[in-house]
């Protein structure tokens, strides 16, 4: 009898556990979510107050790229604008 015994406490702990992750998962969706509000919120303050904020994205998204790789990208972009006579 304590062989059936076992695997049901083990599925047990393995259920527990899985609620755990699964829980853990959904409260930093949760969290994910309050962020993405907060953020929305910012961008919507900063256009009140006249910024561009499809200018400050593309701000924000350069400034987490390497700064070698932003050059390289703006020298071949100044290399084509220049060959279209732009």
């Amino acid at each position: 009898m304590s062989e059936t015994a076992a695997p049901d406490s083990q599925y047990r702990v393995t259920a527990d556990e899985l609620r755990q992750f699964i829980e853990r998962f959904e409260r930093l969706e949760a969290e994910k979510k309050d962020i993405a509000e907060q953020q929305k919120e910012v961008m919507a303050e900063a256009k009140g107050r006249g910024y561009d904020t499809r200018v400050m994205r593309k701000v924000i998204a350069l400034r987490k790229r390497e700064p070698d790789d932003v050059a390289e990208e703006e020298a071949v972009l100044d290399l084509y604008r220049s060959a279209l006579g732009m």
